[in-house]
């Protein structure tokens, strides 16, 4: 112990005697012996108390994962290069502090290219929080022009602008998007590569087959449960898709747009519109909420008792609950003037409540929103539509299946999407393998990892192979 003091004395002395004369070395009499120090993975400087023969830092196992920087003495800063361990000899005077930064986690978000989809994947504090760190953010230029959110605000949040999709994808480790990649997307897409997104695989084989030839990793928002079994980022574009419903249907019910010429709410002395809604989760709530409030009559159908007494209990009066059975169901579609599809199933294809033969039931002019159409829809007759061409005519019923409702509101579903995208999108910039191991969460949204699928619905639907 006081061989210890007698050393540690004469270690303080002399790095004093190097402040004092600014000396770069000591003479070699009077060298102190080397220190050992091991760092584990974190942030912030660590100072350097240990006194043993050789400098070794523990950096991980990921060369983007951790890099660390050396502080001396006499003012030098020296990063090393990221490999597992790094072994470096330095004389304990000159050696300051120790610090691991953050990996440079380089995330992508490319403008979106599927039609009329005017939403973007990040704000510019989200870019802002990401930089701040250590990661590098990449944006195609114009990206968030559709929600209001000009390139020079993702500029001085710390943003790298480029000009192509080609450059995101090729430079990205985490891809980070809003809607499912496109046709023209999947070849740029790199084995090990990282989108996190929202994909309803059930609706496409095309797609899930071309993202697990990708080899590729896929987390997808819409099947991410939280601690609580929530399913918390899709909740926000189900708010909006659910109030939407009931938007387009009024603008549909319209004569001009092909339908019965009702006017939701009636006048006194004229009955409002019924408008059936299949369905009692965020979507279906959202829209009995709007519809009530243009004073419609509603009727919410669903095959959850508690679900329906919950929603007795907060709906108001001109709300009525039913429970869902096939008779129920062609009961409401005769008096229906609006149907909306709401009805979901985790991962999995929407089922068909409304079958081809049922539309005679339904009274001419009559509207169909399909908000399950992502998920393959709940009408038998549905088939994805855009925003350009969002209707069509069966039987006399008008068809509405837009298949991203919320993208021409870009700028509310921009903001409500990435506030409760951002925090995930940190999580897995700290590590996406790591991430997905210790986060039940992010397990539940892997569907695809290293082009193998890890969803179960997903391979059932398509009667794919299935991995743990």
């Amino acid at each position: 112990m006081r061989m210890r003091k007698v050393v540690g004395l004469a270690m303080w002395l002399a790095a004093g005697w190097v402040k004092r004369f600014r000396l770069k070395r000591l003479p070699i009499l009077i060298q102190p012996p080397p220190l050992k120090i091991r760092v584990g993975q974190g942030q912030g400087w660590h100072n350097s108390v240990t006194s043993r023969p050789a400098l070794r830092l523990l950096v991980g196992n990921d060369r983007r994962v951790y890099n660390p920087k050396i502080r001396f003495a006499d003012g030098d800063v020296r990063v090393l290069n990221s490999t597992r361990y790094q072994t470096l000899t330095l004389f304990a005077y000159r050696i300051l502090q120790v610090q691991l930064l953050r990996c440079i986690v380089i995330i992508g978000v490319p403008a979106e290219v599927k039609q009329d989809e005017y939403r973007v994947a990040m704000l510019p504090v989200g870019v802002e929080e990401l930089t701040l760190r250590g990661h590098e953010v990449i944006l195609q230029a114009g990206a968030g022009i559709g929600s209001g959110l000009a390139d020079h605000a993702y500029l001085q949040a710390g943003a790298k602008l480029v000009s192509s999709l080609q450059e995101v994808y090729a430079q990205a480790d985490l891809i980070v998007k809003v809607k499912e990649p496109q046709a023209e997307e999947f070849p740029l897409i790199r084995p090990g590569q990282t989108l996190f997104t929202y994909f309803h695989f059930a609706a496409s084989r095309e797609l899930t087959e071309a993202m697990v030839q990708a080899d590729c990793n896929c987390l997808a928002y819409e099947t991410l449960e939280d601690e609580r079994g929530r399913l918390s980022l899709l909740t926000p574009m189900s708010e909006v898709a659910g109030r939407m419903s009931i938007q387009e249907g009024a603008k549909y019910l319209e004569r001009p747009q092909m339908g019965r010429g009702i006017l939701l709410g009636g006048v006194p002395g004229v009955a409002p519109a019924h408008i059936t809604v299949l369905g009692g989760g965020v979507v279906g709530a959202n829209a009995a909420k709007i519809a009530a409030g243009f004073q419609a009559d509603v009727a919410i159908l669903d095959v959850n008792m508690d679900r329906l007494r919950y929603l007795d209990d907060i709906m108001p009066p001109n709300v009525n609950v039913l429970f869902s059975d096939r008779h129920i169901i062609r009961e409401q579609l005769k008096l229906a003037d609006l149907v909306i599809g709401a009805v979901l199933i985790p991962g999995a294809k929407a089922p068909h409540l409304v079958r081809k033969e049922d539309l005679v039931l339904m009274k001419p002019g009559s509207v169909i929103i399909d908000v399950a159409i992502d998920q393959g829809g709940c009408f038998e007759t549905s088939r994805p539509t855009t925003h350009k061409n969002p209707t069509y005519m069966v039987d006399d019923v008008l068809h509405y299946c837009v298949t991203n409702m919320p993208g021409a509101v870009g700028r509310t579903s921009t903001f409500a999407l990435c506030n409760v995208t951002l925090p995930w999108v940190i999580k897995l910039a700290n590590g996406i393998e790591q991430a997905v191991d210790s986060s039940p969460a992010l397990r539940s949204a892997a569907n695809i990892m290293r082009g193998k699928i890890t969803n179960r619905p997903v391979a059932e639907t398509f009667d794919l192979p299935f991995n743990e």
